[in-house]
């Protein structure tokens, strides 16, 4: 579904250049779970903006489907990043100053026009509340970031990646800022949405022990995938959460 074929990246810091990604090929299977293992400085959140062109290669080519996307006009990524790439980081990235209801919508305000907007705000809203009570959080939805758990916002930023129903999640690090009973409860959700939604999941993590839900992990080092890594045991699958 998502190939990365012979990637090339490298950064400029002043006279020096640094290079992150050096001939990287990965391919992606429909449906999967897939996580991406590696030291902090292995290429793995360079590799995930590459692959949902929120950067550009400086060689190789990212595919979808078999057709090239790095290279797309401004418009058609833009409309791949709103519609097709679903994203969730580990600083959350919510607007302090809406609801969490307002920030699950956000993306929805960004791809409707005026009129549009007015025109599926029904439909729309009750999805945003949908996904917002699927997270544990019906009971949140007027409530601003600064009144939420880590937890809580990373499920608001889950719910908000969701909404125009992408068809592959990208996740950076998404428990990198939350503790071991919290992050696990994620990565149980996240196994949750890929099963339910049907939805392509790629997640970089530098956290071997929360990888053992997802269906296949690959290692990374030296801006290379190096190996694939060993089946991982899978515990048990909790489909109902508590609250984070």
């Amino acid at each position: 579904m998502l190939i990365a074929e012979n990637l090339q990246k490298t950064y400029r810091r002043h006279a020096v250049e640094v290079p992150v990604l050096t001939r990287l090929n990965l391919e992606v299977r429909t449906g999967e779970f897939l996580s991406i293992i590696g030291a902090s400085g292995s290429g793995k959140s360079t590799l995930l903006h590459l692959l949902g062109t929120l950067d550009e290669p400086d060689g190789g080519r990212v595919l979808l489907d078999g057709k090239r996307i790095d290279n797309l006009p401004s418009r058609a990524r833009d409309r791949l990043r709103n519609e097709t790439f679903g994203y969730i980081f580990q600083f959350y990235h919510l607007l302090p100053e809406l609801t969490a209801l307002d920030n699950v919508l956000m993306p929805a305000y960004i791809s409707n026009s005026t009129l549009g907007w007015w025109r599926n705000r029904a439909r729309l809203r009750h999805r945003a509340e949908e996904l917002l009570e699927k997270m544990g959080l019906g009971h949140r939805l007027k409530h601003r970031p600064r009144e939420l758990s880590g937890g809580e916002m990373q499920r608001t930023a889950i719910a908000r990646a969701l909404l125009m129903r992408p068809r592959v999640l990208l996740a950076d690090e998404p428990t990198g800022n939350l503790d071991a009973k919290a992050g696990g409860e994620i990565v149980h959700l996240l196994r949750q949405i890929n099963r339910e939604e049907k939805v392509t999941i790629v997640m970089v993590t530098h956290n071997t022990e929360i990888v053992s839900e997802t269906d296949r992990v690959v290692r990374m080092a030296g801006g290379m995938m190096i190996e694939e890594a060993p089946p991982q045991p899978r515990g048990p699958f909790h489909p109902r959460l508590a609250a984070v």
